[in-house]
């Protein structure tokens, strides 16, 4: 009974952990080190749309999480000599499925927009897609760019 509580607790810390990681890659979030700074704003036209994948994180902190989790699962099997295999087995596997589900968890969808500036140029930008702000073809954009890192919007 102690134990199940105890992996218990260890997996929703695992949970917690994991749902931390996420970053938010929209055009309308900003990190606390891109606030109050000066923005360089472009406009242009956009040429066209393209649904893509945005890969999840691959921090040490879900397999280092999951080999926790999984260690302490593993230890319950048997005992002495079988329990610290299995502790070990479970760690192993353990951190390979949290490596995996924190790059799950983390994934999002994303459109590339490919805006013809005003000057002439061609540029694609991908952010992650935000449902309150839905982009087409041929409408006028911002692009706003804040230490190499940049956004559209309307």
């Amino acid at each position: 009974m102690r134990k199940s509580m105890l992996l218990t607790a260890t997996f929703t810390a695992l949970a917690l952990t994991l749902g931390g990681c996420a970053s938010n890659l929209s055009g309308d979030s900003y990190s606390r080190d891109e606030a109050r700074k000066v923005q360089t704003v472009r406009m242009g036209t956009i040429e066209s749309l393209r649904p893509v994948k945005i890969e999840g994180t691959k921090t040490p902190i879900g397999a280092g999480a999951g080999a926790v989790v999984g260690g302490v699962a593993g230890s319950t099997v048997g005992g002495g000599k079988g329990s610290v295999v299995a502790a070990v087995i479970g760690a192993v596997a353990g951190g390979l499925l949290g490596s995996m589900t924190e790059e799950g968890i983390t994934r999002t969808q994303g459109v590339e927009i490919t805006v013809r500036e005003d000057d002439g140029t061609l540029r694609a930008y991908v952010q992650q897609v935000e449902e309150n702000q839905i982009f087409r073809v041929g409408e006028r954009v911002r692009i706003m760019t804040v230490d190499g890192t940049s956004r559209v919007a309307h």
